[in-house]
């Protein structure tokens, strides 16, 4: 399996990023060398997709095949793109407050610490649908990991789209996202022009 172990403060730094979006609650000092230049066309679209793709730790293949998919959709390719992306079920499990950060959420998703309906999945780019309940696994609530996770998250504020009991580890996804609902910040159509070319 191929991974990503680019240092995430760097990368951040070279595509503009707050790390904050990922969950991190660290600053880098440095600026980018590269901060006063010129960017093409192309160099601006390829920074939307690869910021797309670093925030929601998907590789290549998949994010181009999930753009396919998102262009058989109805609506805009750009809007489904986010909402198929939203929809995983490491960024799901991510933004219920069960994980630091999606990286963390990924490997919890991945040690079947998840149940989705009453049953385990640990596929991350598993596709949550409206009305699916996800919770953490009664055997896992009780591990110091957990109490120390939601320490952590405890401030943070979950989207209006789902219903969270966080104590509980659970959480209902009530209805699918909107472009409107999910505070990423990538320029979809960017994608789609690059994309589409």
């Amino acid at each position: 399996m191929a991974v990503n172990r680019v240092p995430v403060l760097k990368r951040c730094r070279t595509l503009g990023l707050e790390p904050s979006y990922l969950g991190y609650d660290k600053k880098s000092n440095r600026t980018n060398a590269r901060a006063g230049k010129k960017v093409s066309e192309y160099g601006l679209q390829l920074r939307e997709k690869q910021k797309a793709k670093f925030i929601y730790g998907v590789l290549e293949k998949p994010f181009r095949n999930y753009y396919e998919r998102a262009d058989r959709m109805k609506g805009q390719t750009g809007e489904n793109l986010m909402v198929i992306l939203e929809r995983r079920l490491d960024s799901v499990v991510f933004r219920m407050g069960f994980a630091r950060t999606r990286r963390e959420a990924r490997q919890i998703v991945g040690h079947k610490h998840v149940l989705v309906n009453g049953k385990c999945v640990n596929i991350p780019s598993y596709l949550i649908k409206a009305g699916d309940v996800i919770e953490i696994r009664e055997k896992s609530k009780g591990l110091q990991r957990y109490k120390d996770i939601l320490e952590v998250t405890a401030g943070r504020l979950y989207p209006e789209w789902m219903d969270v009991e966080k104590e509980a580890f659970k959480g209902t996804v009530k209805n699918l996202p909107t472009r409107e609902m999910i505070d990423v910040p990538v320029d979809e159509m960017l994608i789609v022009e690059l994309y589409s070319k």
